[in-house]
């Protein structure tokens, strides 16, 4: 089969299309014919070895949408052990989960690692609220733009979408924000209080660090919540628990790979987004579906940040 390895640490050089043996699956595992492979932010750790650092050479990609060798069904499954950037994945059947014959696998991909955590960074750790005001950084992204929907359905107040470029900003609003403001740090928390007439915000969902955070954490409301899901500006938070304290505020952070444990706590809402989507309720925003020959190109697109949605590989 093909396979793009990850054969040295650092730049995309390190990447190389190959062809090598299909995976031999363990007990509890199945083999798919891969359709589309997602590229994730963190596979751009992984390429550096910042992330997840295991012996090279390795396969890339920690989801998956494709049949399975062994019932024909289609799927769409994680695979958090890599192997995902190949025309065949081993996956565990637990984490296998049968895609409705209305979505297609583009949106499928697009549903897992994003979908489920803008899920669980709205509803779970944000708890977000009724008529609550929340931000989303990164609006135009993969989680991003899936954050803003989930937020409008679930029936926040006012949602404030923070970006980089005017047109990320654009797409923030298309995807239902109220207003999008600049991402810069610099002057944020004023941005923020002005997106909202005045008045600080109840959730942040926060995927920068350093004084991104800053900022945002000082943007809340008494009894606010800031999600930290991410660090793509490599700069660490630094926030003593006396200052949440003195702020009346908290920190939750959110790391999708943990529920793997739990399955259900991943079936179950997976299966209502995929049932958001096939009520038009909700739109994954694919930006680029590249060619395993492309992948290059597909990681120096999402770490020079100018992509927008969710960025495919087709196998």
């Amino acid at each position: 089969m093909r396979a793009v390895r990850l054969t040295s640490y650092g730049g995309v050089d390190g990447l190389e299309l190959a062809d090598v043996p299909e995976p031999a699956p363990r007990d509890g595992q199945v083999l798919v014919d891969v359709t589309r492979a997602g590229v994730n932010y963190a596979d751009i750790g992984r390429r550096h070895g910042t992330y997840d650092v295991v012996s090279l050479p390795r396969i890339l990609g920690s989801e998956v949408a494709g049949r399975r060798r062994d019932t024909g069904e289609r799927v769409a499954a994680l695979t958090f052990e890599g192997g995902g950037y190949a025309q065949v994945a081993a996956v565990d059947e637990a984490l296998a989960f049968p895609i409705p014959d209305d979505v297609g696998d583009d949106d499928a991909v697009a549903l897992l690692v994003q979908g489920l955590t803008a899920y669980h960074v709205v509803r779970s750790a944000g708890r977000l609220g009724e008529g609550e005001a929340i931000v989303v950084h990164a609006a135009a992204g993969g989680v991003g733009s899936l954050a803003v929907q989930l937020a409008r359905r679930w029936g926040a107040g006012r949602i404030i979408g923070a970006a980089s470029t005017p047109q990320k900003r654009k797409l923030a609003e298309q995807h239902g924000a109220d207003v999008a403001i600049h991402s810069d740090p610099e002057f944020l928390r004023e941005r923020i209080l002005g997106a909202n007439h005045g008045r600080k915000v109840d959730v942040v969902l926060e995927t920068i660090g350093g004084e991104v955070f800053r900022e945002s954490l000082h943007a809340l409301a008494p009894f606010g919540r800031i999600v930290v899901f991410g660090t793509a500006s490599g700069q660490v938070r630094d926030v003593p628990p006396d200052e949440l304290e003195q702020l009346n505020v908290a920190l939750a952070g959110f790391w999708l790979r943990p529920l793997t444990a739990t399955p259900e706590r991943l079936s179950d809402p997976l299966a209502e987004l995929f049932d958001h989507v096939r009520a038009g309720a909700l739109r994954p925003h694919i930006g680029r579906v590249y060619g395993l020959d492309e992948v290059r190109q597909a990681h120096a697109d999402l770490e020079e940040r100018r992509s927008t949605g969710k960025l495919l590989l087709a196998p």
